[in-house]
């Protein structure tokens, strides 16, 4: 009653690989692309019509066509909810998440979108995955990391403070360190998020834990780049506090 079937029934086609073969090379990938579009069109009393063809498309061995999904897969959480996200989403949004850096960057870039969806305990177990994404095919591809510390600053407000020092603080620490100029900068960032949130959840034991692993590990460095990180996440600190009065008064 929304659309023509005829309209629908030629939408789902396009994922036969035969089309593909025949017709354009690159329709899966604008099939992809619309899904979202088409998904919400039709609402979500009526995603079993286009889930197998979602799924196709998750699995195509085009990885540009996962890769569209991937970008997309939180505007689709939004569409059907929490309920069909946990039942039919997350399965694929985990598959992205062992895929090449060239998908897994779709679901990084709105990490924060799509978790914030999900309820708390499902949520959770993310925690454990985090670490992966430190880890990349290539070491020269800075920028998927310096994108990681981004969206674990968003983050930080999902968990609470006894997880992020548990799990995000390693990850924190590891990107302080990182060879590229750019990721440490975002990370000490990440660094002083993580002792505001220790600090605004009144966990001060965790934050004194913290700043002394980091006067540990940077103010006591024997190489000369570990003492600047301590000077830089100092500055960093100084200039949000700074900020932070400012917008109090």
């Amino acid at each position: 009653d929304i659309i023509p079937q005829p309209l629908l029934d030629q939408y789902l086609s396009m994922t036969d690989p035969a089309r593909a073969q025949t017709v354009d090379t690159e329709i899966a990938k604008h099939c992809a692309y619309s899904l979202p579009g088409v998904a919400l069109t039709l609402g979500r009393q009526n995603w079993h019509c286009l889930k197998d063809t979602y799924e196709t498309l998750a699995s195509d061995v085009q990885w540009k066509v996962r890769r569209t999904l991937a970008f997309s897969i939180h505007e689709l959480a939004v569409i059907l909810g929490d309920q069909l996200t946990a039942a039919d989403l997350v399965p694929i949004f985990n598959g992205f998440l062992k895929d090449l850096d060239e998908v897994r960057i779709g679901v990084l870039k709105h990490l924060y979108d799509f978790l914030k969806l999900l309820h708390a305990d499902k949520r959770r177990e993310y925690l454990y995955q985090l670490q992966e994404f430190v880890v990349t095919d290539n070491s020269r591809n800075w920028r998927f990391r310096y994108e990681l510390a981004e969206q674990l600053i968003l983050i930080l407000e999902l968990y609470n403070p006894n997880d992020v020092y548990d799990y995000l603080r390693h990850i924190a620490l590891t990107l302080c360190s990182d060879k590229v100029s750019e990721v440490r900068w975002i990370s000490f960032k990440l660094v002083v998020a993580i002792l505001q949130k220790f600090y605004a959840n009144n966990a001060n034991a965790l934050g004194l834990n913290f700043i002394n692993e980091l006067v540990v590990r940077f103010r006591h460095c024997s190489k000369w780049v570990g003492r600047q990180a301590f000077a830089f996440i100092c500055q960093v600190g100084m200039f949000s506090l700074c900020v932070s009065t400012c917008a109090f008064n």
